[in-house]
């Protein structure tokens, strides 16, 4: 998934790739025409009609490299590159094989590849439940309209009854915030009522956490595991638009039909997970003897304390369709000279949302052109450029990770089984899909302000004809927490997340800001993003070629980039950093 920059209010409309969104229902085609069928376009820039194609690329990071890679990814003979699909595997069969003819070496945990358990998870709706009954009289809670809810344990059958509702205002442990919304409370066997984002988005200017910047205690991820670690049975979040960055729609549509979790024993899962509407929350709150935006206001301030919703009890029986499938990261290596067990990591996904009913028009491969072939393919050529170039001192380690569309699961994988020790991963990045617009004056850095590694970029940048650093302009959104590089990040290891820009070098901002909203509205997600042989990628070769720097300094240096100080991820790599 990715992220598009607008500095106008078009940014609001943007979806994460991190979000469940791979069950978004694809939104009618009101982009021109389809492009014409990729199929010739990959032959046209492979040789001769073979598939698939065999590169004839470059040592160096070009345009050319980069369309033939991505019309190749984009090809409607991959069937849209979904997850543990057989002509999904095969687009990740032919990354390992490009890779390996440009003399990168296989790093996987068998060969090339890296397995991913996967649990496909239908919700059999017809058979479960889930209401809250205040004073003997239920709520009547509707999936898809007041509420929606599942459950990541890998069981057919999940049911809790009659468990006491608390509202624990953010539902946030954060020590380095000074900030615990359980203490003293013991939630043992009963549902908490959770806001969502973080104490500094409701008061931006009073210092804590990060501002108006979500942290990672403002995601639904941390707050389901939260919630789990501290024995409850059931969360539920409550939405709002602004904060959560989406609106109900979204949630609606992202939670029903089939999810995918990875195939492991559950760790801080709290059984039964959902998201209630805000206009049911209010009712549910009134109906307690309490005001909902009240307590939501002084939820935001220090010393908050929970609040039980008196004679409030919530109910779930859940009964899940269960099938077990396997997709694959793929794994290769660059060795280092001289620390050849020190890595820099380079990240992307290769996988896109498959084959799908598509009411919009005959069209129902959803290739994932810009998101995320261009990603994919501009890690592909900064490994050629490592494999052919000067042996970097350090090893370069290459992770195309898949099930990215359903919820990170392929990096997910990668940070709890990693292919070398986490404390050997010196810093990574990671590429999330770049629009084709051409050269821009700056580079977008999302989460900005996060890690050390900001410093090489932006003397990179300025080196690269004076580019400069751009903040992501929402960061109230969090799409620092919506994309691969996050997974990493939350066991310590210090990711860059940067890329593309938001002012076009001749035709300004405006330029920028109209091509995200138009790919937003008319081909994220959707059929319509295919490769198109007329784009102008001087834009991604710029910014490959900044990110291929970036990755070589590092690579050649003894430097160890951290996090900031005061990130809430500094902790976790200075603690992993003591054992090496």
């Amino acid at each position: 998934m990715l992220r598009f920059w607008t500095l106008t209010a078009a940014a609001a409309l943007l979806a994460a790739c991190g979000e469940p969104a791979a069950n978004e229902p694809a939104a009618p085609a009101e982009a021109p025409a389809q492009q014409a069928a990729p199929e010739s376009s990959a032959d046209e820039a492979g040789n001769g009609g073979e598939w698939p194609p065999v590169g004839e690329t470059s040592a160096e990071i070009t345009q050319d490299d980069l369309h033939f890679r991505i019309a190749t990814l984009a090809d409607d003979r991959f069937e849209g590159r979904a997850p543990a699909a057989e002509a999904g595997e095969r687009a990740a069969q032919w990354i390992a094989d490009e890779l390996a003819r440009v003399g990168v070496q296989p790093a996987g945990t068998q060969g090339w590849f890296q397995p991913v358990p996967l649990i496909e998870a239908t919700l059999v709706e017809e058979r479960s439940r889930l209401d809250i009954t205040i004073n003997d009289e239920p709520m009547g809670l509707t999936m898809g309209q007041s509420v929606v809810y599942w459950s990541q344990n890998p069981e057919e059958h999940v049911a809790i009854a009659d468990t006491e509702l608390v509202f624990v205002g953010y539902g946030v442990v954060a020590p380095e915030y000074g900030w615990n919304d359980y203490e003293g409370l013991d939630v043992e066997g009963k549902t908490v009522v959770i806001l969502v984002n973080d104490p500094g988005y409701a008061r931006p200017d009073a210092g804590r956490f990060n501002g108006a910047s979500m942290t990672y205690y403002g995601r639904w991820t941390y707050k389901f595991e939260e919630a789990g670690r501290q024995g409850a049975a059931g969360a539920i979040i409550v939405h709002q638009t602004e904060p959560a960055s989406y609106g109900w729609d979204t949630v609606a549509a992202s939670w029903t039909g089939s999810q995918f979790t990875l195939d492991m024993p559950p760790s801080d899962l709290v059984p039964v997970q959902g998201w209630i509407h805000l206009n049911a929350a209010r009712e549910l709150f009134a109906a307690t003897g309490h005001d909902f935006d009240s307590l939501a206001e002084a939820a935001a301030e220090p010393g908050f304390t929970p609040v039980a919703l008196e004679g409030a009890v919530m109910s779930a029986e859940l009964h899940t369709s269960l099938r077990r499938l396997t997709s694959n990261n793929v794994v290769g290596m660059v060795e280092g000279s001289q620390a050849p067990d020190e890595y820099v990591l380079l990240m992307a996904h290769w996988d896109h949302l498959g084959v799908r009913l598509n009411f919009a028009s005959d069209n129902n491969i959803y290739n994932g052109a810009v998101d995320n072939a261009t990603g994919t393919a501009a890690i592909m050529e900064m490994m050629e450029a490592f494999a052919l170039g000067q042996q970097p001192r350090r090893s370069i380690l290459f992770v195309a990770v898949t099930a990215e569309e359903s919820g990170l699961l392929g990096s997910a994988w990668f940070a709890a089984n990693p292919t070398v020790p986490l404390n050997s991963i010196v810093a990574g990045l990671n590429i999330d899909g770049e629009l084709p617009v051409g050269r821009t004056e700056d580079v977008v850095v999302v989460g900005y302000g996060a890690s050390e590694i900001e410093d090489i970029l932006r003397e990179e940048a300025e080196a690269q004809g004076g580019r400069y650093l751009t903040p992501d302009p929402s960061p109230e959104a969090g799409y620092f927490y919506r994309s691969d590089h996050v997974s990493l990040a939350r066991v310590g290891v210090p990711m860059l997340y940067a890329g593309g820009g938001s002012v076009h070098v001749e035709h300004g901002r405006e330029f920028v800001e109209t091509a995200a909203l138009a790919y937003r509205m008319n081909r994220y997600h959707q059929p319509a993003d295919e490769y198109n042989p007329d784009w102008d990628l001087s834009g991604l070769e710029e910014d490959t070629r900044l990110l291929y720097a970036v990755a070589r300094r590092i690579a050649d240096s003894d430097e160890w980039p951290n996090w900031y100080e005061g990130n809430e991820f500094r902790s976790l790599r200075d603690a992993m950093m003591e054992n090496r």
